[in-house]
């Protein structure tokens, strides 16, 4: 049984809030989407009715789909259960984190009335703490920011988050996403995928979030026994290439 902490008891919170605040909330009356591809009218009614738990294909197909003429609406109508499956790993499990992501920037959240916004805000931030410092937590950390920063649109709040999350925990997470992100971080790629980025706003997140490993990364590896190896690579992150290239700890995989 899933042991009851101060994080989870706050992310439990969070998500209550989150029924509370977007009870009676549907999808706007004029909202459609193709019978063919995404689903039946059936569905879309049900998608029209307030309060009404869907099947988790029907919840997938929604959150999946990118052209709804209504998207806030929409996100208001999923968002409670939208938010326990991505908590509860079903979203993780189905390999579509970044496509939740993509209907929370769609939803422009961060433009809603207060109330509502700051629910959300607050399960970002409590799901984020709890990816971090909970060694049951459902989802890796890796994979919960690769949602975030779609949702957010940035990288740096959750990075100040990491930065003051000085746990074990937090050290291993660290460890984690560094052996999930190394290989295209040291070619010079951002390590997980984007929706309607520029290439240029890929490489600043590709830039800060490899500041911020340099910055954070040898000290916290160090003090849980990483492998040296480990750290051999991030020491190459701070490298200019060819000189990256040309050192003897390059990596083989990496090409």
């Amino acid at each position: 049984m899933r042991q009851s902490t101060p994080a989870r008891r706050r992310l439990d919170a969070t998500l209550a809030q989150l029924t509370i605040t977007f009870r009676g909330m549907a999808a706007h009356p004029d909202d459609t989407n193709c019978e063919c591809h995404w689903g039946s009218a059936e569905d879309l009614a049900l998608l029209k009715t307030a309060d009404v738990e869907l099947d988790p294909d029907l919840l997938r197909r929604t959150y999946s789909a990118s052209d709804w003429d209504f998207p806030a609406a929409m996100l208001r109508r999923i968002l409670p259960q939208l938010a326990r499956s991505l908590v509860d790993g079903e979203v993780m499990r189905l390999d579509s984190m970044d496509q939740a992501g993509r209907m929370f920037a769609l939803g422009r959240w961060q433009q809603w009335p207060a109330e509502q916004s700051r629910a959300v805000r607050d399960f970002l931030d409590a799901w984020w703490f709890v990816a971090l410092t909970e060694q049951d937590a459902e989802v890796p950390a890796y994979s919960v920011l690769t949602m975030l920063v779609e949702a957010a649109g940035g990288l740096d709040r959750w990075l100040r988050a990491w930065a003051t999350a000085t746990s074990p925990v937090a050290h291993q997470r660290l460890a984690e996403a560094f052996g999930r992100w190394e290989y295209d971080l040291l070619r010079d790629d951002l390590p997980w995928q984007t929706w309607w980025w520029t290439d240029d706003e890929e490489e600043v997140l590709r830039a800060e979030s490899t500041g911020w490993l340099l910055q954070h990364a040898p000290t916290r590896l160090r003090m849980i026994g990483a492998d040296p190896d480990l750290l051999d690579r991030i020491r190459l992150l701070g490298l200019a290439c060819p000189a990256r290239w040309d050192d003897p700890h390059w990596p083989d995989q990496a090409y």
